[in-house]
């Protein structure tokens, strides 16, 4: 079974058995490359049998007769032994019978999955679910993560629809009704999910979201837009768009690509206290435990406004640089506002927009600087969480935004 888009590109291919069993899975995700599903793999994960997932690297290598020339996978093809012709274990994934789907499986290491393969992965598994019938799934594993909530929304709509939806999901509250996007490789480098309206674009690496999936606003820095012109992907903060990068029509056809007017302006210092802020803010909306190493993670980078192409936040080890697109955005849209209460409130959604911006950035390093202590050490962090935390990180983000009034007023 082949599945290929308007444009005659290859997006899956599901072979079965002589019994009926799944023999192998192939799913195509933004970048061109391929996650294979091998079925019965493995018993080693926490929950026994299971499926493992392959991903073949555009550009590693080829895989022989087990590719074409364009990389789409062969019929013929049969699971590698080793890496030797580009294929890499990725994880493994609580074991299905793919012939009659009654759930949403688990992953042993999500954050070992390609960017949009978890996505290509649970598409795949709505499109099959739907066929064979199956209403709803649930998520019953111990992992209900954000993360999880919001790439099921790429692919299913949850039952029922409660005043919180994501605290239902973390509680195991909700079931998922399958509801697959389309995906079309519509253009070199290009990747554009539909269902109903363009949902979702990638372009060279870099994706774009709507910023509502079924009553859920998702934060989204690269957002899909509605224009009177077309699809417009464009970079957005403080409730207006920044830069425009992608105009596309309505079916997903690229149209242009846009190039926005160069920034010149050298790299300025943000306030130490915007810094802390940002911290503060990242550390609040985090696990308790996290908190301190955020703090730590978060004062060992130097924050700095600076030109940034093509995106609002460029992040290296020692030095986080937000775009100056972003500034002058703030800087307009405080000498527009009169009032020090209106201009803070816009002050403050600055400080949480930057912390949405290098939030995932500095808990993953938080969550290494934990993982490097010893138990002993880990345990003790544990058990050190503050309970003055909540008015230490108000007292550090109103100095956040004190500190960007000050800057801006200037």
């Amino acid at each position: 079974m082949t599945t290929r888009d308007r444009r005659g590109n290859l997006v899956s291919e599901v072979r079965w058995t002589a019994a009926g069993a799944l023999e192998s899975a192939w799913v195509r995700i933004p970048d061109g490359s391929w996650l294979g599903i091998e079925p019965r793999a493995t018993t080693g994960a926490p929950w026994g049998l299971s499926d493992r997932l392959w991903h073949w690297c555009r550009g590693e290598g080829e895989p022989g007769a087990d590719w074409s020339g364009d990389r789409e996978p062969a019929s013929d093809r049969g699971w590698p032994e080793q890496d030797a012709r580009g294929a890499v274990p990725v994880t493994a994934f609580e074991a299905l019978d793919w012939a009659r789907i009654d759930r949403i499986p688990a992953a042993a290491e999500p954050a070992r999955v390609p960017p949009g393969g978890g996505a290509a992965v649970l598409n795949l598994i709505a499109e099959l679910a739907l066929r064979q019938g199956a209403r709803r799934l649930a998520y019953r594993s111990p992992y209900p993560t954000e993360a999880l909530f919001v790439i099921l929304l790429e692919s299913f709509r949850y039952e029922p629809e409660p005043p919180d939806p994501l605290a239902a999901f973390m509680a195991g509250g909700l079931e998922w009704v399958p509801a697959p996007h389309e995906r079309v490789f519509a253009a070199d480098g290009l990747c554009v999910q539909l269902r109903g309206r363009v949902e979702k674009v990638v372009f060279h690496g870099a994706a774009y979201y709507r910023p509502d999936w079924q009553g859920v606003v998702r934060h989204a820095p690269r957002r899909v837009r509605e224009t009177r012109e077309g699809v417009v992907c464009s970079l957005w903060a403080l409730g207006r768009p920044l830069e425009d990068h992608l105009l596309l029509s309505a079916d997903g056809t690229l149209l242009r690509v846009l190039e926005p007017g160069p920034v010149a302006c050298a790299a300025r210092p943000m306030p130490p206290a915007v810094a802390v802020g940002v911290g503060a803010t990242v550390a609040a909306g985090s696990a308790p435990a996290l908190a301190p190493f955020i703090r730590s993670a978060a004062g060992a980078c130097a924050l700095e406004w600076g030109a940034v192409a093509r995106d609002l936040v460029a992040l290296g080890p020692d030095r986080i640089r937000v775009s100056e697109r972003l500034r002058r955005s703030l800087a307009e849209a405080l000498a527009a506002t009169p009032g020090r209460g209106a201009r803070a409130a816009i002050a403050l959604a600055a400080v949480a927009e930057i912390a949405a911006l290098v939030g995932d950035a500095l808990r993953a390093r938080a969550q290494a600087a934990l993982a490097a202590l010893s138990p002993e050490a880990q345990a003790a962090a544990l058990e050190a969480i503050s309970e003055a935390g909540d008015a230490r990180s108000a007292r550090e983000i109103a100095g956040a935004v004190e500190a960007l009034l000050v800057e801006l007023a200037a």
